[in-house]
């Protein structure tokens, strides 16, 4: 299995965010930038001004997780700043219309679904998208703690894939660090987000590299 790591920079030291970005960068497949805008979930963070700001600074892929309750007033803002993918949440609907515009904007087009939400509700759209983001905690802050609920999700979402043949990324976020990751990547997610496990530690480097191996062990056939 293809192990890739996206280091959440909401739990990275935002007054600097650039020595923060070039010292994870060599363990960092994709970067994720959560967006919130205190409607959709109870916190704000960053907008398009810094997702430009970080793209100035660094090539990585760009994962924008939009916990917003209007994303679609956006999406071309985050297109502009240099996003490469958005993923916009299930939740709050009109989703053929945000799939059909992240597409007209180069995005690639991510769906993101909430703990409390049933997977089925993201079936109908699974080979519309390039990426599906389980949440393994509520949205809106880092650090809480995993929720085995997830690992059956992820489960039925991976068997759907392989049955209709998809290129599909799963990705999950929340809760994940090296005793948790190998659980949802023996489920079948590939793409791995962790934010106080690799910032929160002295090494975050280490921690990543951690995080990693573990998914990877999991991987492995028996």
């Amino acid at each position: 299995m293809a192990v890739r790591l996206a280091p959440s920079l909401l739990s990275a030291d935002f007054a600097a965010l650039g020595q923060e970005i070039d010292r994870i960068r060599p363990e960092a497949d994709w970067l994720h930038v959560d967006v919130m805008d205190g409607h959709f979930v109870p916190n704000l963070t960053i907008g398009p001004p810094v997702v430009a700001a970080i793209r100035h600074h660094t090539d990585a892929y760009l994962d924008c997780h939009l916990m917003m309750t209007d994303p679609g007033a956006y999406l071309k803002a985050f297109s502009e700043a240099g996003a490469d993918g958005c993923s916009v949440h299930v939740e709050v609907g009109d989703t053929a219309d945000l799939i059909a515009e992240m597409r007209s904007l180069g995005l690639h087009a991510g769906l993101a679904v909430n703990p409390e939400t049933p997977i089925a509700t993201c079936e109908p759209w699974l080979d519309r998208i390039d990426l599906l983001l389980v949440m393994s905690v509520h949205p809106g802050f880092g650090g809480q703690h995993f929720m085995e609920e997830a690992v059956p999700k992820i489960a039925r979402v991976a068997e759907m894939a392989r049955r209709d043949e998809l290129s599909l990324t799963i990705e999950v976020d929340g809760g994940i660090d090296t005793e948790t990751v190998g659980r949802v990547a023996e489920a079948g997610a590939d793409m791995f987000v962790a934010g106080s496990a690799i910032f929160g530690q002295d090494d975050p480097v280490a921690a990543a590299r951690a995080i990693r191996r573990a998914a990877e062990r999991a991987g492995q056939p028996a």
